[in-house]
């Protein structure tokens, strides 16, 4: 499996969270050389706060002189960006449009906890963006450590933890979380594989999986508990791709788990 991002959307509410989200959305944009838009959907009102300055930021981690040109961010890094503000409407159902209008591999979302989360997964889920297509998502939670330094832009991914289990099959999520932890460091990070339950699925079709560590117990908080131990930067959840990452989250496992991680989730499609 070849892995490579050439698309990236991170939906904002321009709240401290998504500026944080915003940073790892552009941290993965520059390393993969693809193309960042920043998408937000207009609240009668309410008082926009303004996108992500994108050329500040890249200054502000070193990666860019100050007397940049906003050309030099695409001749230089390989990056282009966009900022998408959608009239007003539904903030759900205008997300899901525009992604269901614009192809993309990974989604960046910023969490808010249980209210915020729910704000994320209600309203109507037909044709969802993610239904047939192997998208992945990452989840940024509230209060928990980020992969990203907003401040510096320094990457820390070191360690990554994923649950696997006999459905949905974990094999893409397995090469999904390699690639991107590839993409991000530059070099192969150290993979947790763990199975809640008895008996842990075969991955015959994955080179060089590590052992599975087998526990028991709640999976939810068997999987934050192995997060915590293990001192997790990232957790990698397969989900049931078939129906959209959206449905599938409401009220899965992965939701759950992303509720309370201490680290970013990155969901991943099995389909």
């Amino acid at each position: 499996m070849t892995f490579s991002i050439r698309s990236i959307v991170h939906p904002t509410d321009f709240s401290h969270l998504s500026a944080a989200a915003f940073a790892h959305a552009l941290s993965v944009a520059v390393a993969a050389k693809s193309k960042l838009q920043a998408l937000h959907v207009a609240e009668p009102g309410a008082a926009d706060a303004g996108f992500p300055h994108v050329k500040r930021l890249l200054v502000q981690w070193g990666l860019l002189g100050e007397d940049a040109s906003p050309t030099d961010v695409f001749t230089r890094l390989g990056l282009i960006w966009q900022n998408v503000t959608l009239d007003s409407q539904d903030p759900v159902e205008g997300i899901l449009r525009f992604l269901d209008q614009n192809a993309c591999d990974l989604v960046v979302l910023a969490t808010h906890g249980r209210d915020g989360l729910d704000r994320w997964l209600q309203g109507s889920v037909a044709g969802a963006v993610f239904r047939q297509s192997a998208v992945a998502t990452l989840f940024v939670p509230r209060g928990a450590r980020g992969l990203v330094d907003p401040v510096s832009g320094q990457i820390r991914l070191r360690r990554m933890l994923v649950p696997v289990d006999h459905a949905p099959t974990p094999d893409r999520a397995i090469e999904t979380a390699r690639g991107f932890g590839a993409l991000l460091t530059g070099g192969d990070v150290s993979m947790q594989l763990l199975h809640v339950g008895r008996m842990a699925p075969s991955l015959r079709n994955v080179a060089g999986a590590a052992p599975v560590t087998i526990r028991y117990g709640n999976a939810v908080q068997t999987i934050l508990a192995a997060a915590t131990e293990y001192d997790a930067d990232l957790i990698a959840m397969p989900t049931a791709g078939r129906h959209g990452i959206l449905d599938a989250l409401r009220g899965s496992t992965t939701e759950r788990v992303i509720r309370q991680a201490p680290c970013p989730v990155l969901a991943v499609p099995a389909g």
